[in-house]
């Protein structure tokens, strides 16, 4: 049986997030504290204890959740326990949504722990930075078409003045769309696509405009950060958001890291790149469970589990000695 992983982006963290798998494993504290050591302050304090306004901080947010992406994977192939439909081989094709292609990479062998969670820190910080002073936003589009939404966007953005800006971001699944921007022109376009038919306008808890052209400074920035960090090819093919395609070589791996901080993430396009490699299961890997549903919505016929559901673990054995019991 083959699998695929799919790790979260920003959004998916939560106060306590991870602790129902820390009480069955230490990977999941150990795995944070060898990023803390990195980091130099303690971010299993700030995941378990907040408050909330620091985790959804983007320069805390970020390490979160790749610390937690990495700290899952690392607990599924411990050999500890026992998921269904994990062969226990490498995964056929790896992807993560946003930063969360940064642990993607670091399930793929191209980028250590410390030196991910250090370069996520910064990622934060100069997505920070860049809209100082800024009031921004990101909602999430639901129930329509991806091209009525650039509609509003561009125009919204043509019309509104300099100063203020609205795009679409993610293109998440069929009748899922985020939009980011300058607070006011994000509350224009939603009042707009809620005109348009629009089922509901859904804010996402984040302190920057992820994914838009104001994020190109933070970007230029990072590039030298990345650089230094992302080392080694691929072990194991990565889908990269910025296009839905496999990175070819550690080159264009970078040079799509620094991209994607202004373009936006096509997920509908890298999901079905990952399921032409056709696994069994699709895993995801990290806190929460939204790319799993995300996912059943691209195609319904795929098999996918959240493993931040203690549910979907069991002690290596424990099915045999079940089964010898009964």
């Amino acid at each position: 049986m083959s699998y695929a992983l799919v790790f979260p982006g920003q959004g998916a963290q939560s106060i306590g997030m991870l602790q129902p798998l820390a009480e069955m494993s230490a990977i999941i504290a150990d795995t944070y504290a060898e990023a803390s050591e990195a980091l130099g302050y303690d971010l299993w304090a700030v995941v378990c204890d907040g408050p909330e306004s620091k985790l959804n901080s983007t320069e805390y947010t970020q390490p979160a959740i790749l610390v937690g992406s990495v700290a899952v994977y690392r607990m599924l192939r411990s050999g500890q326990f026992e998921i269904e439909g994990f062969s226990g081989e490498a995964p056929v094709a790896v992807a993560g949504h946003s930063l969360g292609e940064y642990s993607a990479l670091c399930a793929a062998g191209t980028v250590q722990l410390g030196a991910a969670a250090r370069l996520v820190a910064e990622r934060g910080r100069l997505m920070q930075a860049a809209v100082a002073g800024m009031d921004t936003a990101m909602a999430a589009v639901l129930g329509l078409e991806d091209q009525d939404v650039i509609n509003v966007c561009e125009h919204l953005s043509q019309t509104m003045g300099q100063k203020e800006l609205v795009a679409a971001v993610n293109f998440n699944c069929p009748g899922q769309v985020v939009i980011a921007g300058t607070k006011k022109a994000v509350a224009r376009a939603s009042e707009q696509l809620k005109g348009e038919g629009a089922k509901r306008i859904v804010p996402v808890p984040v302190s920057v405009p992820s994914h838009c052209i104001l994020m190109k400074s933070a970007a230029e920035e990072l590039a030298e950060a990345i650089e230094t960090a992302v080392v080694s090819a691929p072990a194991v093919p990565v889908i990269q958001n910025l296009d839905g395609e496999v990175a070819q070589d550690l080159k264009t791996v970078k040079d799509k890291l620094v991209r994607q901080l202004y373009t936006p993430v096509q997920w509908v396009s890298s999901m079905q790149t990952l399921l032409r490699y056709q696994p069994t299961v699709v895993l995801e890997c990290g806190p929460g469970a939204v790319l799993s549903g995300l996912l059943k919505k691209i195609d319904r016929s795929v098999s996918v589990k959240a493993l931040s559901r203690a549910s979907e673990w069991r002690a290596a054995g424990e099915a045999a000695a079940n089964e010898v019991a009964g």
